[in-house]
């Protein structure tokens, strides 16, 4: 693959994650934060009267343009870099098609960078957590994926070193129970953080979570997918139709 090649495909990558941004923007406006407002208003309800701070930014803006600044620009942002990860990945990973590597790709990195981490560390809304732990939390995190693409990365080479003796089909079992296994010590070596308070809802805690994961997972599914058509088209164009009753001249 030459630089020209990469070039177009980075630009397409960020042009995708700023689709797909799009979309994780209107499903973190409307599942997201009414869970968000929901936290604030129990943490102000449980804060003596002398701690409440004064607003530097309102919170009408956090939840408009400061949000829409924040998923934008990570759109963008994992959309390169994601397409970079795929220049590398196509044609190492399996005899796929430019679409479909695209889709394994998102797959594999929203398993590898959310959901390992989320499993064991999940989001938290506002009034969850001390603020003294922030950083214990951030390191785990942090951690945990960074544990899960390095695994992740083990199982794609065990798995293609496996087939030739084990066959494609069991490989990839093999491959697969190994990170599971892996992730799993992982999981049960890591010291467990939890801070919700025992009078916090947990109904919204729930909500909170779920709608954390529907964003990524749409952030995920839509660069896949747009991503996908879009390298597809460069990759593999189709070739140019001939009307009816077009005359072609014959080479010479």
């Amino acid at each position: 693959m030459n630089s020209a090649t990469v070039r177009n495909l980075l630009v397409r990558g960020m042009l995708a994650g700023l689709g797909a941004g799009v979309l994780a923007l209107v499903v973190a406006y409307f599942l997201g934060e009414p869970s968000v407002d929901s936290a604030i208003s129990f943490e102000d309800s449980h804060a003596p009267a002398h701690e409440h701070e004064v607003e530097l930014v309102s919170r009408s803006l956090q939840s408009t343009a400061g949000l829409a600044t924040g998923v934008l620009i990570y759109g963008v942002a994992f959309g390169g870099i994601a397409a970079l990860a795929f220049c590398f990945a196509l044609g190492r990973v399996g005899r796929f098609s430019p679409r479909a590597t695209a889709l394994l790709l998102s797959g594999a990195a929203l398993l590898a960078v959310y959901v390992v981490p989320f499993l064991k560390y999940p989001a938290n809304p506002p009034a969850v957590g001390d603020h003294d732990t922030i950083g214990k939390r951030t390191t785990l995190y942090f951690l945990m994926m960074v544990l899960g693409v390095l695994l992740a990365i083990a199982a794609v080479i065990a798995g293609k070193r496996l087939a030739p003796k084990l066959g494609t089909w069991y490989a990839t079992v093999v491959a697969v129970l190994g990170f599971a296994v892996a992730i799993g010590l992982a999981y049960a070596f890591l010291p467990a953080v939890n801070e919700v308070p025992s009078d916090f809802p947990a109904a919204l805690l729930w909500r909170f979570r779920l709608s954390a994961l529907a964003i990524q997972i749409t952030l995920w599914a839509g660069f896949g997918l747009v991503f996908g058509e879009l390298a597809e088209r460069l990759l593999n164009p189709k070739p140019a139709t001939v009307s009816a009753g077009t005359t072609v001249a014959a080479p010479r």
